[in-house]
């Protein structure tokens, strides 16, 4: 399917690994010119030589922390005119509520919520003026429902959501889109560490947890950051430009909900 987003200049933040690996992968498929950035430099080049294989007609990847202002300069430097921008951030690591200082809530704060919104007031402008532009924010299905050790993460994602609520209407009639993918238990990095912090707590293995996670799942599995990559690019798609404003789950049907 012709995604009708050729030549279009993407960035993807937090991409070298994970969702935002996926998600680039997928826009390269569709044939955009390519913007990601990491925090390991080694593993940064090799997404960007996978990406290059995929067809990008051009990559250019960034060793930054999209969190720092100085990390968001050189990505929008890099990027030039975005036409589309898939925020994605890692989250602050698994803790119980009593355990958050004041810092640690103000990082990530941070992370999840100010920095997506720091990126969106960079380049919506330009989207604007140019009539197109699509925004992508992988947040979580922890918005939706709480997930043990995620408080912090959710609050934050779900403030994100909140605000741009009202920012995707005020730049719908200009064909600029903002929507949010919430991700369920997908085979991540964050996943398996987050199996492992339940597993140290409950006195059982990694293995155990990850079979009991899976089976309280209806689909059976854990999703897989290609196919998560797959939604992203069709809400980057010129034929998504009258969806807007949308939190679109992709957890195999773990949220048990009609609406």
């Amino acid at each position: 399917m012709d995604l009708g987003i050729s030549g279009k200049t993407a960035l993807v933040c937090a991409s070298s690994r994970g969702l935002g690996r996926g998600s680039a992968e997928a826009l390269a498929e569709a044939g955009c010119r390519l913007v990601v950035n990491g925090r390991d430099e080694r593993k940064l080049e090799e997404t960007a030589e996978a990406l290059r294989a995929k067809g990008a007609p051009e990559v250019i990847a960034v060793p930054a922390d999209v969190s720092s202002k100085q990390g968001q300069e050189r990505l929008l430097a890099a990027a030039g005119e975005v036409d589309i921008l898939v925020n994605n951030n890692g989250g602050p690591p698994r803790r119980g509520f009593r355990e958050l200082t004041r810092e640690d809530m103000l990082s990530g704060v941070t992370q999840n919520m100010v920095t997506p919104i720091e990126l969106i007031q960079a380049v919506i402008d330009g989207m604007v003026e140019r009539r197109f532009g699509r925004i992508v924010n992988i947040t979580s299905l922890s918005v939706k429902m709480p997930i043990a050790g995620l408080d912090l993460s959710s609050g934050a994602r779900a403030g994100l959501t909140a605000f741009l609520a009202g920012v995707c209407r005020e730049v719908a009639r200009h064909n600029v889109t903002i929507n949010n993918v919430l991700p369920g238990k997908m085979d991540t990095d964050r996943l398996r560490a987050g199996i492992a912090w339940a597993a140290e707590k409950a006195g059982s293995s990694p293995q155990e947890v990850a079979e009991r996670e899976m089976a309280g799942i209806p689909a059976g599995r854990f999703g897989t950051a290609e196919e998560f990559g797959r939604l992203v690019a069709f809400l980057c798609s010129a034929d998504a430009g009258y969806v807007t404003g949308q939190n679109f789950l992709i957890d195999g049907g773990l949220f048990p909900a009609a609406f």
